[in-house]
């Protein structure tokens, strides 16, 4: 039958043939279904309450209070261990505590103007973030921190984490943010390189109401091109209004626990159910609107019982943002670095984040309760197409993603501080549940081979059989429920010597599921059927078609057929917990006047595992499993010295531990969007240990103003390390413990406040000069001998040089961190300009294997510029803020390089963005 006549034949079937190249991205045009969806800008909230990290002080203060005024206070310790101050307590946080802390509060957050919390925190010395918002602490992976809420611990909406990413937290819920670089026994053991907590806003001493809303584009997306699909209609809110919802047919199988080609599976009508052209159309959107975000936030209190006062404070806000990015996606072999692969892919994200907080809180006397309640919600839709050559099989691949990825944290928690003069006594209770959902991750691959004796060489073409063209579609669900409970008594026994016990028990549960199935075609199968774009390729008249061998004969096609193959279904899902009984005694020790000593011990035992699920979701007794029983004594020291009036000194000693993450101890492969890299876990990873040491010397000085210089040293048994090496042509990062690794550094930090009213004239009587720089110097080393072992999962143990290189520096860690802040505000009005420079230098993400060198992130150096500036207008107070990010027009580089030769991983231009939000108070 000629090839004509089979085109006429299929008429019948569709009309989708289309020209290759135009078949994947349709215009968004009206009527065509795709929308014109809002856009997001980072959900920033400018009129936060002013609060001080609780358990110093009650009262708000303003910048300029003097640094020299004390007063006489028995020490305090804040519900979860925040801080603990000794003796005579002073205003500012930093020198106050007995351990080395940096604080954000409510101004330094907003001087910054950045819009979540993670952003703000890389202002911090120290701190760097990376990917999604995860918190790299002194060059240490976000595996050894620990980010608390209120004191309490969070559960982690991401795969491949359990501390959970910083980003999803807009600076409207958060009042503060207290960083404790050294280890002290009422936190968690695992504390490598600091703690982050947050303190949501408190109840309010007089009622408000303010309302905020922002517009904001950058240079790479606002107004041009991009792609997107229709989604569902509610999509711009980022929710879903059930088209994304698991259709019966294969609802049935997925419960069903049965294999895929088992003959009571109905693959015809699972296969007529995937194929919504709504979630695969690829359309091009002509014109990206500007990001949007809007916020509301409220609080009233009334007093109660006499004394007591009883508060509720809300907040809820709504930001939609559009994100370009153009990558460079590269791969090579061989130590000169020979190209493998070269390709580019252009996506597009819409990023929709919805967040409210309800708090309620209770004084009555010295007694303090308060009860919390947090909603985040982080809706990720991404449309993308990449083209790429293959130098192994001279084949272009044209590559087609959508997706959508939510994540979602609910939190509800209770703190109680009773005070009874010298007795105190902290009560914390929480449930917390994260939830990821991945419905209908869609990948068409087509290809085109250039073959001179292919008729059909030089077009696009997907004939669904794995060699010239593929058709994908995965289902991912992940949902982690903790519980947490705590109870600290404290007693002061003498002037000079306080003693705190404490315990606290959390279970972390996690499920995690994800399903992939391949549809492949077989038989014959038409070749120019392969040119039909996604939504007619799995259309019901061609799958019905594949059904009916009495059409296909009348028809002349074939015989050819539609499968699925369950590519995951040796491993569907997993099952993992860790449940941690924990016990501490701290004491607070003032053998003389000007020096005290922290001193404590923690003691936890711990119980993590890891079980693969079958089809039928019972343990399918895989070799994969894992279990980590361990316990261990954690003891903590630090000796604070009062020099004089104005300078100050610290030493610290302690031992923690960092534990391995849920994902990374499963033998299952993730695919990570936001660095389009998959993963392998390894069950046989076990726990790292650490033992630090620091030393500090601080000065202060006039109004707030200080300048300090600390070392610090830690010494690492069997950190955790991500190496990549190659599966099927394609790069897979894995992870195994490395035999050992030191990391030691040194960290400058400078605040100057200038009054400049000295300078003469009215305009300059009432502004400052505000100047905060810091710098972090670090340096790291693996520890490898040609003895050393390491486990990598299926395999034989093997030499660890196979993985690891001696000296190399950890991954995540940049040798030079820079901020520096730079600000000109006026004392008597909100009226403040800001200057913010920051710089990392190279750090390894990921180890190369194969002799290939390590993968290198240079983050580089950006440029900020901050106006906020209040005025009246109607009676009522109003804040504008402007904002220009990175100025300097630092793209995103991520490559490979011997020295003379550079692969690009996933590299591409960021661009510079700008933005305006306006703010009143009623």
């Amino acid at each position: 039958m000629s090839t004509g006549k089979q085109l006429a034949s299929l008429l019948l079937l569709t009309t989708a043939l289309c020209v290759p190249g135009a078949a994947l991205a349709q215009d968004a045009a009206p009527g065509t279904g795709a929308e014109g969806v809002p856009a997001e800008e980072d959900p920033a909230t400018d009129a936060l309450l002013a609060e001080q990290v609780e358990g110093v002080d009650d009262t708000p203060q303003e910048d300029d209070t003097p640094q020299e005024e004390e007063f006489e206070e028995p020490e305090v310790s804040v519900p979860g261990g925040a801080i603990v101050v000794t003796g005579r307590r002073r205003q500012d946080v930093t020198r106050a505590s007995t351990q080395v802390v940096s604080v954000l509060d409510t101004a330094a957050i907003a001087r910054t103007g950045e819009g979540d919390i993670a952003g703000a925190l890389t202002r911090v010395t120290g701190l760097s973030t990376v990917g999604n918002g995860l918190v790299f602490v002194r060059g240490l992976g976000d595996r050894y921190s620990l980010a608390l809420l209120n004191g309490l611990p969070l559960p982690s909406p991401q795969p491949l984490s359990r501390v959970v990413p910083l980003d999803i937290f807009p600076t409207s819920v958060v009042a503060s943010s207290l960083v404790q670089k050294t280890y002290s026994a009422n936190y968690p053991g695992e504390f490598g390189g600091g703690v982050i907590n947050l303190t949501t806003r408190a109840i309010p001493q007089e009622s408000f109401l303010t309302i905020s809303g922002g517009l904001s584009g950058d240079t790479e997306t606002t107004g041009g091109v991009g792609y997107t699909y229709f989604g569902s209609s509610y999509d711009w809110f980022g929710f879903d209004d059930g088209r994304r919802t698991i259709r019966p047919e294969l609802q049935n199988y997925l419960d069903s626990g049965l294999p895929i080609n088992s003959p009571d599976v109905d693959q015809e009508a699972i296969l007529l159910e995937l194929g919504d052209p709504n979630l695969i159309l690829l359309q091009s959107n002509s014109g990206l609107p500007v990001n949007v975000s809007a916020g509301i936030t409220g609080g009233t209190s009334f007093d109660v019982f006499g004394d007591g006062q009883f508060g509720v404070i809300a907040t809820a806000s709504i930001s939609n943002k559009w994100r370009n990015r153009f990558i460079t996606q590269q791969t090579a072999v061989g130590e000169e670095l020979n190209l493998d692969s070269d390709g580019n892919e252009f996506v597009t994200d819409n990023r929709i984040l919805v967040n409210g907080l309800l708090g309620f809180g209770l004084e009555v006397g010295e007694h303090r309760f308060r009860f919390t309640n947090l909603f985040i919600r982080d809706s990720l839709k991404q449309a993308s197409l990449a083209e790429t050559f293959d130098f192994q099989s001279d084949d272009t691949d044209l590559v087609q993603n959508t997706a959508w990825y939510e994540r979602q944290l609910f939190d509800t928690q209770f703190t109680g501080e009773l005070d009874f003069g010298d007795l105190n006594v902290d009560l914390r209770a929480g449930y917390a549940q994260t939830q990821r959902e991945a419905p209908y991750e869609w990948t068409f691959t087509y290809t085109r081979t250039d073959n001179p004796n292919d008729p059909l060489g030089n077009i696009f073409l997907n004939t669904l059989d794995g060699q010239r063209g593929s058709a994908i579609v995965a289902f991912s669900d992940l949902t982690e429920d903790l519980y947490y409970g705590g109870l600290d008594v404290s007693y002061q026994l003498t002037d000079w010597l306080g003693v705190t016990i404490g315990g606290a028990y959390t279970d972390t549960q996690r499920f995690s599921s994800r399903r992939e199935f391949d549809l492949r075609a077989q038989g014959d199968f038409p070749d120019v059927f392969g040119a039909f774009r996604p939504d007619a390729l799995l259309g019901d008249s061609l799958i019905e078609f594949g059904f009916d061998r009495e059409a296909q004969d009348a028809a002349m096609i074939g015989p050819f057929g539609f499968t699925i193959f369950d590519t995951t279904g040796s491993d569907p899902a997993f099952e993992a917990g860790l449940d941690i009984r924990a016990g501490y005694i701290q004491s607070r020790v003032q053998p003389v006047d000007g020096v005290s000593l922290d001193l404590g011990v923690r003691y936890e035992d711990a119980v993590q595992q890891v079980i693969p699920l079958g089809l039928d979701g019972t343990p399918s007794g895989s070799a994969s499993s894992s279990l980590l029983e361990n316990d261990y004594f954690l003891p903590a020291g630090t000796l604070t010295w009062e020099i004089s009036d104005s300078l100050q000194a610290r030493f610290n000693a302690s031992k923690t531990i960092a534990r391995p993450q849920f994902r990374e101890l499963i033998f299952q492969t993730y695919f990570d969007p936001e660095t389009n890299r998959q993963f392998n876990g390894n069950p046989q990873l076990v726990d790292s240990e650490l033992t630090n040491y620091e030393a500090r010397l601080e000065y202060y000085w006039g109004s707030q103003s200080r300048v300090s210089l600390a070392g610090f040293y830690k010494d690492i048994e069997r950190p955790i390390e991500v190496f990549s090496s190659f599966s099927d042509n394609e790069q897979i990062s894995g992870f195994a413990n490395a035999p050992a690794a030191t990391l030691y550094g040194a960290e400058f930090e400078l605040q100057w406040n200038k009054d400049l009213y000295t300078l003469g004239g009215d305009w300059w009587e009432s502004k400052r000069l505000v100047a905060v720089a810091n710098y972090t110097y670090t340096q790291s080393e693996l520890k490898v001998t040609d003895d050393d072992i390491a486990q990598v999962f299926p395999s034989a143990p093997q030499p660890a040089t196979n993985f690891f290189r001696d000296g190399v520096p950890l991954t995540g860690q940049s040798d030079h961190l820079v901020n520096l802040q730079l600000g000109l505000e006026d004392l008597d009005r909100l009226s403040q300009a800001t200057i913010l420079l920051s710089y990392a230098s190279e750090r390894v993400i990921s180890r190369g294997t194969s002799n290939l060198p390590d993968i290198i992130e240079n983050p580089g150096l950006r440029l900020d510029f901050v106006v906020r500036q209040g005025f009246e207008l109607a009676g009522k107070e109003l804040e504008l803020k402007l904002e220009a990010r990175n100025l300097t027009g630092r793209d995103y580089e991520e490559f490979q390089t011997n020295g003379d030769t550079r692969i690009d991983i996933n590299s591409y231009d960021v661009g510079t963005s700008f933005s305006v939000s306006l703010s009143a108070e009623f």
